[in-house]
């Protein structure tokens, strides 16, 4: 097996295992950083916010919306790119450290497991004031994370990156 796919997959983790994992590093000093989503085509809107992410700790986790989860949330046609498959592409970059994925429709049950001490999400989920204060109506996992102490962080989106234009600019190249 070629080595960097050895690789790539050693930082895919179920649930179980990467709990222990995290509580290892934890114990030993480490700041967990967290951010899930569903990655569907990566983008440089992704590639920044995760390299973001990741320099506010020790070690990033990213939870993966399982094939089920982004049904339930983009609509039928989606995810393009099946779990197994963004799990692999999102383990090989460099700034995340483990991939898991989650069934669940919010990353609740996750985070309170893991209890990182950072969570991230991206600027889209400002309040109202678009001040980079999250909105907790459309952010469920932030009050788990602030009733165990963590920080609750957003990082800026970057204008006009995000899978949902790059579909519509796919699909307009179709009908031309």
């Amino acid at each position: 097996m070629n080595n960097t796919l050895y690789e790539t997959q050693q930082k895919i983790y179920l649930r179980a295992e990467l709990a222990t994992e995290v509580t290892r590093r934890q114990q030993a000093g480490e700041r967990a950083v967290f951010t899930n989503g569903c990655f569907d085509l990566l983008h440089v809107g992704h590639v920044r916010y995760l390299q973001e992410a990741r320099a506010l700790g020790d070690f990033l986790i990213l939870a993966l919306n399982s094939d089920e989860s982004v049904r339930r949330l983009k609509g039928e046609g989606r995810p393009l790119v099946p779990e197994m498959e963004r799990a692999e592409i999102m383990a090989a970059l460099a700034c995340i450290d483990y991939v898991t994925i989650f069934p669940e429709p919010t990353a609740k049950a996750l985070v309170q497991q893991l209890q990182p001490a950072i969570y991230v999400k991206g600027g889209d989920y400002a309040g109202a004031n678009q001040q980079l204060q999250p909105d907790l109506q459309r952010l469920p996992e932030a009050p788990v994370v602030l009733a165990y102490g963590g920080i609750v962080r957003l990082i800026p989106y970057v204008a006009q990156h995000s899978t949902s234009e790059l579909i519509a600019t796919i699909q307009r190249l179709n009908h031309e």
